[in-house]
């Protein structure tokens, strides 16, 4: 991940959405484009950002890609605030806390896609919090071939087509590696049907048919992090869900994603998500 520094309280993050006059955004809309609404993305776009650019999300509704094309900027991702540079991408999953802003001095040119909720990306599924070295530029070229295509150009539904299938194909190249690997396949559907149950890393590598070692060395590559903090993220994801879209009490939640203690899976959220349970369920229904 980029260079990161863990958040102690985000309690006094509010929702918030700053452009500024020295900030330029060329954005579609799926009220723009009949494309993007039948893939249940909800828009797509590129910006050249200044302070006081700053975007929050208590609770970010849709899947969120983000990809930094140069200058510099700072991200709050997985619970920790980040600095995005040139040649970066990252993946917030729905329901979490989300920001980022521009930072002085330094403009931020970057390109980004946010899914409405009903798309699979914004279900619950494998994918965890990513922010990864991945060059966003082939995106951003679609992107804006998708801008031209609607604003300046005759709105062909074909090339529009085009343009959303290059840009989908690239998300997933970035988001999708695990599925290239049979083993880690094997290992998380089986893992998350039943995050309720106390996982080890010896049943996964059985699954995985590897040693144990073997499988962190996988799930280092593919993850960024190991087969138990990946499952921990993965618990951390569905808990998130549940607090968002459910009356459940945290009690039953914390079983729900494999905590007997709920002392111990408050710590645990707290820690990978900068709040606890309670506020952020609070403010996910504000």
């Amino acid at each position: 991940m980029g260079k990161c520094a863990m958040a102690s309280e985000h309690e006094q993050l509010s929702e918030t959405h700053i452009v500024g006059d020295d900030t330029q955004q060329w954005t579609v809309r799926a009220g723009d484009c009949t494309v993007l609404e039948q893939r249940h993305i909800s828009h797509v776009g590129f910006g050249d950002a200044a302070v006081p650019y700053r975007i929050v999300r208590t609770r970010l509704s849709g899947a969120y890609i983000h990809g930094s094309l140069g200058g510099e900027g700072r991200m709050l991702l997985d619970g920790r605030w980040c600095t995005m540079r040139g040649g970066m991408m990252s993946f917030a999953p729905a329901h979490g806390l989300h920001a980022f802003h521009a930072v002085p001095e330094k403009r931020w040119q970057y390109c980004w896609l946010r899914y409405l909720p009903s798309a699979p990306r914004s279900v619950v599924g494998t994918i965890a919090p990513i922010m990864q070295h991945f060059d966003p530029e082939p995106m951003k070229h679609a992107i804006l071939g998708l801008y031209s295509e609607v604003f300046h150009g005759e709105g062909d539904p074909a090339s529009c087509v085009m343009w959303v299938d290059t840009i989908e194909r690239y998300i997933s190249r970035f988001a999708d590696p695990w599925r290239r690997d049979a083993r880690i396949v094997a290992v998380f559907d089986a893992v998350i049907p039943t995050l309720e149950r106390h996982w080890t890393i010896e049943e996964m590598a059985e699954i995985a048919h590897v040693s144990t070692e073997h499988l962190r060395r996988i799930s280092r590559k593919v993850f960024g992090r190991s087969p138990m903090q990946q499952l921990t993220q993965l618990r951390m994801q569905h808990a998130t869900h549940l607090l968002a879209t459910s009356d459940l009490p945290i009690e039953e939640i914390a079983e729900r994603v494999g905590y007997r203690s709920p002392f111990a899976f408050s710590k645990t959220f707290k820690r990978m998500n900068g709040v606890s349970p309670s506020h952020f369920r609070l403010h996910s229904r504000a």
